[in-house]
């Protein structure tokens, strides 16, 4: 596998892909299939905000970008059933930048990725950790580090993180130890402006 893409994630360099994708719902309904594994509309529906049709016309959107696909059935064989197409998605900006529909697509993208976790840290400290057994509050946590690098130095960064977090990733589920739990690891990488302008922090 291509070291840049140790995770086995789907790859999306087409503006409409990422147009499709950049919806609440959709979101919501890859993250569900990724993290619970194939479901029905009508299973979805509660967990992604819509009612089961809506849900369905989502997957069905969804399935033309080739970004879920039909799954084995289930004991109910005449319901559909959908499961995400990857692991994971990966996408990025053009490089050439008079390319403005897929600056556009990706910049769009990316708001509709930030807005969706913006309030989770919030959640989880109000409504998970004060719950975690004590071994489990001591490991999580939030890192906000500052740093001064080149492009070259953060892209090497963030390749030496993935090559830590792929085999946890990827691993079969009976590989798992015992006790393992899932986690939601936010990476955010911020670049300031060129003159040092960014969000207050």
């Amino acid at each position: 596998m291509d070291s840049s893409n140790r995770m086995g994630d789907l790859e999306i360099t087409d503006p409409q892909t990422m147009r499709a994708l950049a919806h609440p719902v959709r979101l919501a309904i890859l993250e569900r299939l990724g993290r619970d594994g194939p479901a029905t509309a009508t299973e979805l529906a509660p967990d992604v905000g819509a009612t089961p049709s809506v849900t369905s016309w989502h997957l069905r959107h969804l399935a033309t970008f080739g970004l879920v696909r039909d799954s084995a059935p289930g004991p109910d064989r005449r319901s559909r059933r959908w499961e995400a197409a990857a692991r994971g998605f990966r996408f990025d900006a053009p490089q050439d930048p008079a390319d403005g529909e897929g600056h556009s697509a990706a910049r769009e993208l990316s708001r509709q990725m930030f807005l969706r976790t913006a309030d989770l840290p919030a959640r989880w400290a109000a409504e998970v950790e004060p719950g975690l057994e004590p071994e489990w509050r001591a490991a999580a946590g939030m890192a906000h580090t500052r740093i001064t690098v080149s492009a070259d130095e953060l892209a090497a960064i963030e390749d030496a993180i993935e090559q830590v977090l792929a085999p946890y990733v990827t691993r079969d589920t009976a590989d798992r130890p015992e006790g393992s739990r899932g986690v939601a690891l936010l990476r955010y990488a911020l670049p300031e402006g060129e003159n040092g302008e960014g969000p207050a922090s």
